[in-house]
């Protein structure tokens, strides 16, 4: 058994494979790789067999999402240590090697990510991850090199290895004993920020989160839904509400959920003086579901709620009344 193992959730993407497949292998010889597939109805299966006959192939009964879709796959996966990687990732040389060296000398680093950077403009960082997650005060999610639409070039100002509020889903590595413990994601997500929530929770726990710059992938971002999609502003919208009731100090949990219902409803509004009314409606839908699922989501919060959660007090409000649009001044 080898220490690591990659796992390549796909839904549909024979032709990222085909693109992006070599790179892991060609490169990844630490690992095992494996695809797990949520019921694809395209040419991926047979693709994989034909042409990657060494890569483990796990098949979901349905499309599960990235939630379950991992929870139900890693079922079947033996390692130490988990490399969750997206279908449309471009990884390099040596990009496992710093991982585990972090892995082996620090017993208390559960999850980590590499640099993420854009792969149509690999100069840039990447929306989804660039050098490490934070939230602020309220949930909203931002990251080193990218907040809201604004991403940094990258000129080495994030080479530090540096203790993180999260890891992007779109490459997040985490010891498969800790996976286990805190019972991995919310299958309640379906997609968009149950990586936020699991480190969220590793965080409770008392485990680490860090960011590994030595370690860089390439990252297309939007190959399952696009960044304008409204699904994805009805999830990202929705699971921020349920990450926030799970994860929040009990005495700090109304008050911010009261806030941040006032603050989904500013941004609706700037939606329809946008004329972006499929958004608008993605946000209403969003809160009616979070209404539905409120209390079985307040039953899953733990003991214990870390309570420095937060790297900024509102990043909204640095960003567009202090116009602190790169993460140096937020």
């Amino acid at each position: 058994m080898k220490q690591i193992a990659v796992i390549i959730l796909n839904w549909n993407g024979v032709s990222l494979l085909e693109q992006f497949l070599p790179s892991v292998l060609a490169h990844s010889p630490e690992a095992t790789i494996y695809v797990a597939d949520n019921a694809s109805t395209d040419a991926s299966i047979d693709f994989i067999k034909t042409h990657y006959p060494t890569v483990q192939i796990i098949l979901n009964a349905a499309n599960y999402g990235f939630a379950q879709g991992y929870n139900t796959a890693l079922e079947q996966v033996d390692a130490a240590i988990y490399a969750l990687v997206n279908s449309d990732i471009e990884v390099t040389p040596n990009w496992l090697q710093p991982i585990l060296d972090t892995f082996d000398k620090e017993p208390n680093t559960a999850i980590q990510q590499p640099k993420i950077l854009d792969y149509k403009n690999k100069s840039y960082f990447e929306y989804a991850g660039a050098a490490g997650g934070f939230i602020d005060k309220y949930g909203y999610p931002y990251c080193r090199g990218r907040i809201f639409e604004t991403v940094e070039q990258d000129f080495g100002q994030y080479n530090d290895s540096i203790e993180i509020a999260w890891a992007s889903g779109a490459c997040f590595f985490i010891r498969s004993a800790v996976y286990k413990e805190l019972e991995g994601f919310d299958a309640s997500f379906f997609a968009h920020q149950e990586e936020i929530d699991l480190c969220w929770r590793a965080s409770n726990k008392g485990y680490t989160i860090k960011y590994n710059p030595y370690s860089v992938v390439y990252h297309v971002g939007g190959a399952t839904l696009e960044q304008g999609s409204p699904q994805k502003t009805y999830l990202n919208f929705r699971n921020s509400l349920l990450m926030l009731t799970k994860n929040l100090p009990k005495q700090k949990l109304f008050s911010i959920l009261l806030s941040r219902m006032v603050l989904d409803g500013i941004a609706g509004i700037h939606f329809i003086f946008k004329r972006q009314f499929v958004h608008f409606i993605a946000i209403l839908k969003a809160h009616y579901s979070f209404y539905g699922m409120f209390y079985k989501m307040y039953s899953k919060r733990g003991s214990e709620q870390t309570e420095k959660y937060y790297h900024t007090k509102s990043i909204v409000y640095t960003y567009y009344i202090k116009c602190g649009k790169i993460f140096a001044k937020s």
